[in-house]
């Protein structure tokens, strides 16, 4: 198995080595990014957030243990090796039900942390610091804190190797929709002193609850990587935030990104030179999907063999159809809503691709496509080198192979250390 605490004690000791945190249930992204990580030798974790996968269903419809289920039955299909797999949960706390009273919203909490654990989960990221119904928006560390060692709690009782939890505390991420910047444009890091305080405030929490500090082995916190709707801010190779400089005490710890998604190659080995073990990713994979997926069908339009409307004309209408996904976080200010909705690199367009009709487009593509000869020179306009190569040496059928080739080329900067040892 993977073993995340190794691998914390390496990036601690200096190497710049760090594991991507897939965070994903579209099955194709998935498939891709597992396989890669088979062809590489290399270690993933898969991760569910709070608001996908639940006691509820979540809006993907599964519970935990269906949602390991899902993930290993793709890894048994691609012939991916499980054992090299991790499970994580994201923003694991309330925020499903943050409408609710605080009392019935963590009681919600529980049930689903205590699923998580006892379903295999063992990368369990705590987060209680939304505000739930009367509450601030954002709250406290301290009441953060609390509640979140509460969840701990609940994670170690329901484990059945409660040793093999490693929880990530913190919460420095954007709204959803979009990046916070300052004056000047910039994503500030996270200050020392603030992850600091919130370090100080988890560990108070967890010693009054007679919780082990040492299974406390991420922290959250922003290094000044985000994108907003429409536009990347790319990490600042010189910049030095000193972040580590708040984890002295702390030599089992490291440091977590999120919306690490579209940086620069050479940003991942630099995160991991600042003490970010932990890189997540998730929308750019997907976004990868969407992109291979409308090269394909341009494709088809150019050369006369379409049997049906463009895919992204149904993409459209199924959007239009049910605009809970994308309403709230697409305003037209940076582009036309339209665009936003297809092209947006939060990719709200994500959550529409298991509608039938969307399933039946996706479909009428490749049945499309499945007879037609797709020569490199036709190819070359809308996929690189080496993704044609990579999708011609596929056992699939072409035009798959390169949808699934143009994700693993999103995810492949993530593997910047070679094979494991």
């Amino acid at each position: 198995m993977p073993d995340l605490r190794q691998i914390i004690a390496r990036n601690r000791a200096g190497e710049p080595i760090a594991i991507p945190s897939v965070c994903t249930a579209h099955p194709d992204a998935l498939e891709a990014s597992l396989t890669l990580a088979e062809t590489l030798d290399q270690p993933i974790v898969v991760e569910a957030t709070s608001n996908q996968v639940n006691q509820d269903g979540g809006y993907t419809g599964l519970m935990p243990a269906a949602f390991i289920r899902f993930v290993a039955d793709i890894a048994t299909r691609a012939g991916v090796d499980p054992a090299r797999i991790l499970f994580g949960g994201d923003h694991l706390g309330p925020q499903a039900w943050r409408k609710l009273p605080a009392t019935q919203a963590m009681d919600k909490a529980h049930r689903m942390v205590a699923d998580y654990a006892a379903a295999g989960f063992t990368k369990i990221h705590l987060d209680c610091s939304e505000g739930c119904a009367g509450e601030p928006a954002q709250l406290t560390d301290e009441i953060t804190a609390s509640r979140s060692a509460a969840l701990a709690a609940t994670a170690l009782r329901h484990a059945p190797d409660p040793a093999a939890l490693l929880f990530v505390i913190g919460t420095e991420v954007p709204p959803p929709g979009g990046a916070r910047t300052d004056d000047h444009g910039d994503i500030p890091p996270t200050t020392p002193a603030s992850a600091s305080a919130t370090l100080a405030a988890h560990a108070e929490a967890f010693r009054a609850l007679n919780l082990p500090l040492d299974q406390i082995g991420g922290l959250v916190v922003q290094p000044g990587v985000e994108f907003s709707p429409m536009e990347v801010h790319h990490l600042p190779l010189a910049r030095k935030p000193h972040l580590l400089d708040a984890l002295k005490d702390w030599p089992g710890l490291c440091l977590e990104a999120h919306s690490t998604d579209y940086q620069h190659a050479a940003a991942y080995p630099r995160l991991a030179e600042l003490g970010f073990a932990f890189q997540k990713v998730g929308p750019a994979l997907t976004f990868a999907w969407r992109e291979a997926l409308y090269a394909l069908d341009a494709l088809r339009s150019q050369n006369g063999w379409a049997s049906g409307p463009s895919l992204a004309d149904t993409m459209e209408q199924v959007m239009l159809a049910n605009p809970a996904h994308w309403q709230a976080h697409i305003h037209g200010q940076t582009a036309d809503p339209r665009s936003e909705r297809h092209f947006g690199l939060a990719d709200r367009i994500r959550y529409y691709w298991p509608d039938p009709k969307a399933r039946e487009a996706v479909q009428r593509l490749m049945t499309d496509l499945a007879d037609k000869r797709l020569p490199d020179p036709m190819l070359h306009a809308h996929f690189r080198e080496d993704e044609i190569a990579t999708a011609r040496a596929n056992a699939y059928p072409l035009p798959r192979a390169l949808a699934l080739a143009r994700v693993q080329t999103a995810l492949r900067p993530y593997f910047f250390t070679g094979p494991r040892s």
